[in-house]
């Protein structure tokens, strides 16, 4: 039962929102008109974050499950949240738009009076990154990383970086798939030969087949990302995963394998509106600032490019489309795994 009345105004604490714009500028006496928009593009970012951080905890905590049935409610809110990420940073990336109304002599009015504040400093961003799978290793410029943040933020930022990242909870779920262990759906197949798994064999010599004659060095690679024959330090999904993973892009027509395709495919439009967001991100500063340093002491413009460049989180499962054939090629799957594909009943 509801115990009292609650009030619009009440309930988003709109006195404290609405209060929350402090100008620089005016506490300088010199008033910068622009400053109240480059502050509210800014809180609303941060507000965006947080969303995106809620949502993505609560999909490592559905994916941190030892079994999760492909065809549940749980593969489906999966599903449901990574796509509201990314509405989100589709959103974030049109904000920029907004912010572009705004000159470089409007900026300039007001600039200085930010110094030592800077967008490097926003740790929820570097949290988010953390949880999707960005290690610390793969970043740029890593000297600048947690330079410029408070204690309780580095503190929070490696708690976060010491648990199972999203990426690593999908490669264990992609470990799970039973599409090639299940002898029931390959009866002549021992598992511990994947090499000479049928459909591998198979599958192997369609790929070979496909190739132009200038690709040929792209079947030592398959054989390394498929069956790991060659070591790949860095590597964050095992040949295991990355089997599944290119079975389902092969077989996504399957109602079975429709989720766990959508899965797949948001991580890789998530990766697309980051990078989306950072290539707006520098062209603006660019547009804005020109060469200039940023406020917080970065390069700027060449900070913003290397970040564009490397930061790719799931660019293992992207790399998967690189394996594919025309669907015409694909090989013919036995009766009993296209029932179980097709949810059609014993």
């Amino acid at each position: 039962m509801q115990t009292k009345d609650v009030h619009y105004s009440d309930y988003l604490q709109l006195e404290k929102i609405l209060n929350a714009q402090q100008l620089e500028s005016d506490l300088n006496n010199a008033h910068a008109h622009d400053e109240m928009l480059f502050i509210i593009i800014h809180q609303a970012y941060e507000l965006w974050f947080k969303q995106i951080m809620y949502e993505i905890e609560s999909v490592a905590e559905i994916m941190g499950k030892g079994i999760i049935n492909d065809n549940s409610p749980d593969l489906q809110t999966v599903v449901h949240r990574l796509n509201r990420v990314v509405v989100i940073l589709r959103v974030a990336v049109h904000q920029i738009d907004i912010m572009e109304t705004m000159t470089p002599m409007d900026f300039l009015d007001f600039r200085n009076f930010l110094r030592p504040a800077s967008g490097f400093q926003s740790w929820q961003f570097k949290l988010a990154e953390a949880r999707l799978g960005l290690r610390y290793t793969e970043r740029h410029a890593q000297e600048y990383y947690i330079s410029q943040l408070r204690q309780a933020q580095i503190d929070l930022i490696k708690q976060t970086e010491s648990k199972a990242s999203l990426l690593d909870l999908v490669n264990e779920w992609l470990e799970r798939m039973p599409y090639f262990d299940d002898k029931d759906n390959w009866p002549a197949f021992e598992p511990d030969e994947i090499q000479r798994h049928p459909f591998w064999m198979d599958y192997t010599a369609r790929y070979a087949e496909s190739l132009m004659p200038n690709e040929r060095f792209n079947l030592r690679f398959f054989n390394t990302v498929f069956f790991g024959e060659e070591e790949e330090p860095e590597r964050r999904l095992s040949p295991k995963a990355c089997r599944a993973g290119l079975f389902i892009f092969l077989f996504r027509g399957y109602p079975m394998l429709q989720t766990p395709f959508q899965l797949l495919n948001l991580l890789l439009e998530i990766d697309e509106q980051l990078s989306t967001w950072r290539y707006r991100h520098m062209n603006m500063v660019h547009r804005i600032i020109g060469t200039r340093t940023g406020t917080g002491g970065s390069t700027g413009k060449d900070y913003l490019k290397g970040a564009l460049d490397k930061h790719y989180i799931f660019k293992e499962i992207a790399r998967l489309n690189s394996f594919l054939i025309e669907r015409h090629q694909l090989p013919k799957l036995g009766t009993t795994l296209e029932e179980k594909l097709g949810f059609k009943a014993a």
